[in-house]
């Protein structure tokens, strides 16, 4: 029923607190029942306007009047008990609602405590909540805090996040594909740069769509401009470069342990280089892990030295098989950007200042677009960088932050342990973990929550749910919410575009939000689909022949290399080497361009070998040619 509030001398203390578009007329109810956690309010209501919105809804927030403090509840479901509607007169209806927290009045200010201290009893009014309450629930009490958009349940009303705590303790946008996912992240990306301007952001874009997002702060990075030298990966990284993501050979993995050292050493002291057996005391400061460079050529090298030995028979088929990897994966050119380098020198400077944004240049968000990068390589480069990031914030004492930014986080640490790639996983589950105490931050963006490690989703204490249709999905975030504000997630299912339910450190409590529209020019993906609709292509001729030129090109290279990886042992000739000269500190087919030209066959002349007897008195492959 409608009640009037009049202006009695009892109630003008309220009708100041009022806020100027509370209306007058509020339907009224009474609570009947109440469990602690819940409450059920009975009330009469009549036909009203629709439009007015001045009626019990699912979704709604309502207010239950204690005096001195009033109980707010959440109202998740609504019935009339005779299951019928009368125009003609009022109707009883049963509202049940779950109880979020309660507000009372301080210093004439309404303020918002999670915890219940007075539950309501039965008879207790209840009636739609009052504007300045509303904002009081969600108000974070000064600390720094950005507008992201607008209230689901009173769009007069800002929806706000504190940076600083969203940050610090990691956050995560999970949601079915086509809700606008991506938006969402590319404008907390924009909040956050404007609000932390000192924050370097890594952000690993598989479908290279959020450098148009971020225009004016983003450098982009493909695989045409990535520079990481091979010698930054550690032993397991380079191991599934050169095993291209299949299960790799422990015994070559073993030897490839042993001669990387080696190689390692050789580089540091170019004029004693000694022979194998007194080489092996000198490398103990040295591991497989080390980052300090070395040249692929003194690993060949020395694989060729250990294959001409007389103790190493049992092991040649191995050496062989090695050696095939490392010569294939040379020849890739999809590797370029990790052998194209002709001089091996330490630039663990220059990369790290590039990936890293150190000096920033005004612009502080690296994209690494990975879409051209060949899936096998994918899982060591995000671990190599996982791991550099946070290396950076450990002995930066603090003055170095950053944020990396994890799309599609559900293919680097699956909940599946057995998937994936074990140090990707590590790198990332050691950021969540660990990364808040010295300024490494983790962004975790999936539209497959089911699927992602719950540990690393339990790591992230603000939680961004859009529409999830997946019950395992919807499961997920279920445990992952507070008992308190668990009715809420029975929305995530028919939630619109740009909608979210935001839970977690980062907010004062759960709450219902419209996220910002962003402008057409920087929503991510933009300009390629532009490009794909045609609109920005009309009347251009689509160049078929280049295409197919460029298609043929990448494919033989690739699969040459594959098939040189794939090769019986057997096959290798031990007295040709694709090696570079030996003065070369670089490798001499990956300096090319390989998509403009195959890699060419080296002779040994040409490369600068001399004949070097290894084994005293033998001839024939393993001697003197």
């Amino acid at each position: 029923m409608f009640v009037e509030r009049g202006t009695t001398q009892g109630e003008t203390t309220s009708q100041e607190r009022r806020a100027v578009d509370q209306p007058q007329r509020r339907l009224l109810g009474h609570v009947v029942q109440c469990d602690g956690a819940r409450a059920t309010i009975a009330a009469d209501t009549e036909t009203v306007d629709s439009g007015a919105g001045n009626h019990w809804a699912v979704g709604k927030m309502i207010s239950i009047n204690l005096g001195t403090t009033r109980t707010v509840g959440l109202v998740y479901a609504v019935e009339r008990p005779e299951q019928r509607w009368n125009d003609n007169e009022t109707n009883p209806i049963i509202i049940s609602v779950e109880l979020v927290g309660e507000v009372r009045d301080f210093e004439n200010k309404p303020v918002f405590d999670r915890g219940i201290t007075e539950y309501p009893y039965i008879g207790a009014p209840a009636h739609r909540i009052r504007s300045r309450d509303l904002q009081a629930i969600y108000d974070l009490n000064g600390r720094n805090s950005t507008v992201i958009g607008k209230l689901s349940q009173d769009d007069q009303i800002d929806a706000c996040i504190a940076v600083d705590d969203t940050l610090n303790r990691h956050f995560a946008v999970v949601g079915t594909t086509g809700v606008g996912k991506s938006s969402a992240v590319a404008l907390l990306l924009r909040k956050t740069i404007a609000s932390r301007p000192d924050l370097r952001v890594l952000i690993l874009d598989p479908h290279n769509e959020f450098a148009t997002a971020l225009p004016e702060h983003a450098v982009r990075i493909d695989t045409s401009t990535l520079d990481l030298p091979f010698w930054l990966f550690r032993l397991e990284e380079f191991v599934e470069v050169l095993f291209r993501g299949r299960e790799a050979v422990p015994e070559e993995v073993e030897l490839l342990r042993d001669l990387i050292p080696h190689a390692k050493h050789v580089y540091q002291n170019p004029q004693q280089p000694g022979s194998i057996l007194k080489r092996g005391s000198d490398t103990n400061s040295l591991t497989a892990d080390t980052p300090v460079p070395y040249r692929m050529a003194d690993l060949i090298r020395e694989i060729d030295d250990r294959m001409g030995m007389l103790e190493t028979k049992n092991e040649r088929p191995l050496y062989r098989s090695l050696k095939a990897r490392i010569e294939a994966a040379l020849a890739d050119p999809r590797y370029r950007f990790m052998f194209a380098s002709r001089m091996i020198e330490d630039t663990i400077h220059q990369t790290i200042g590039q990936i890293f944004r150190v000096p920033s240049n005004g612009k502080t968000v690296t994209c690494l677009e990975m879409a051209g990068m060949p899936p096998e390589v994918i899982n060591s480069v995000c671990s190599v960088l996982a791991r550099l990031a946070f290396d950076m914030t450990l002995w930066s004492n603090g003055k170095f932050k950053v944020l990396v930014v994890c799309e599609e986080a559900h293919r680097y640490m699956p909940v599946d342990t057995r998937l994936g790639f074990a140090p990707t996983r590590h790198a990332l589950a050691r950021i969540a973990k660990e990364g808040r105490k010295y300024g490494c931050y983790l962004g975790v963006i999936t539209q497959r929550p089911g699927e992602l490690d719950p540990t690393v989703l339990s790591q992230c204490s603000t939680v961004f749910a859009m529409r999830l249709a997946n019950e395992l999905d919807q499961s997920i975030i279920r445990s992952a919410i507070a008992d308190s504000s668990a009715s809420t997630l029975s929305f995530l299912s028919a939630m619109g575009r740009r909608e979210a339910i935001v839970f977690g450190e980062g907010v004062a409590t759960t709450m219902r939000v419209k996220f910002e529209k962003l402008p057409d020019a920087v929503i991510p993906g933009s300009r390629r689909g532009a490009e794909t609709t045609g609109e920005d292509a009309q009347g251009q001729e689509i160049d078929l022949a280049s295409i197919i030129k460029r298609l043929r090109e990448s494919g033989h290279t690739s699969r040459q290399a594959q098939g040189r990886a794939s090769s019986p042992p057997e096959a290798e000739d031990y007295g040709s080497s694709s090696l570079g000269q030996a003065g070369d500190r670089g490798y001499a087919p990956a300096q090319r361009e390989f998509h403009n030209s195959p890699p060419p066959v080296w002779s040994d002349e040409a490369l600068g070998f001399r004949s070097q007897q290894i084994i005293p008195g033998a001839r024939g492959r393993f001697g003197n040619r």
